[in-house]
């Protein structure tokens, strides 16, 4: 099943709904997916995303290969859906990275990685726009990962029997290819990821584990689009735009 957020167009309230092609079937009726303002799929209490789990990007950022994840949060404050837009500072370089997300369906608490098939509600994309100057300097990369509009998730919920693995995917700016790759690349994959995180932190209904971008990550500037396209799961389109610096 594909599933959406989408905030009803006649009464302002946010629904959830199955996605019928170019339709969405919610509480209140079924509506032409290009007439409604479409949500993030999920509103996730956190945000796990995982570091340096693609060869190719690890070479990239002349990088070790880890023995364990590298594991690092995005707030939920960070969260943003299909064309809303990501806001940088015109003075620093922000990259976006391409990604799939495993959202949990339950309660995952230390499952062992033979079980975790269990726990995942679905898929989607997620948009780990990356602060590249902070990240520099910054030893916790909170305001490298963390700033608001710095995770751009979605489109659509996608149920693990309506899926294909391994998930292909790419990244586009202004239409040009940048990313490309599947999860068969993936170091470390959905079940040692889940298995490890819950291993010593509870993951709730709606939680995010972001898994990893590939190789060709590379800055964007105001005025760009930004589209993460996922077979089977659809394109999570962002515009980009400058925001004044603090004054």
């Amino acid at each position: 099943m594909k599933l959406a957020r989408v905030r009803n167009p006649e009464t302002g309230r946010i629904e959830s709904g199955a996605v019928e092609g170019n339709t969405v079937d919610t509480e209140s009726g079924v509506y032409p997916l290009e007439e409604i303002e479409l949500l993030t799929p999920v509103k996730p209490g956190k945000i796990i995303c995982v570091g340096l789990n693609y060869r190719d990007h690890i070479t990239e950022r002349g990088s070790e290969v880890p023995e364990r994840p590298s594991l690092f949060f995005k707030p939920a404050s960070a969260v943003i859906g299909p064309n809303d837009p990501i806001r940088i500072t015109e003075a620093e370089r922000f990259d976006p990275e391409g990604e799939i997300a495993v959202v949990i369906g339950s309660i995952c608490q230390n499952v062992d990685r033979t079980e975790v098939g269990d726990y995942i509600w679905g898929y989607t994309g997620l948009n780990d726009v990356t602060n590249r100057d902070a990240q520099e300097w910054e030893q916790n990369w909170v305001r490298a990962k963390g700033f608001d509009t710095s995770a751009p998730l979605g489109p659509f919920l996608v149920t693990p029997d309506e899926i294909d693995l391994p998930i292909s995917f790419e990244l586009e700016v202004n239409g040009k290819i940048r990313q490309a790759s599947d999860t068969s690349d993936l170091i470390f994959g959905f079940a040692d990821l889940i298995a490890e995180i819950s291993s010593f932190m509870t993951l709730e209904k709606g939680d995010v584990v972001s898994t990893g971008t590939p190789e060709g990550v590379a800055p964007v500037k105001g005025g760009d689009r930004v589209k993460l396209k996922i077979d089977d799961v659809g394109v999570l389109e962002n515009p980009v735009e400058y925001r004044s610096p603090p004054a």
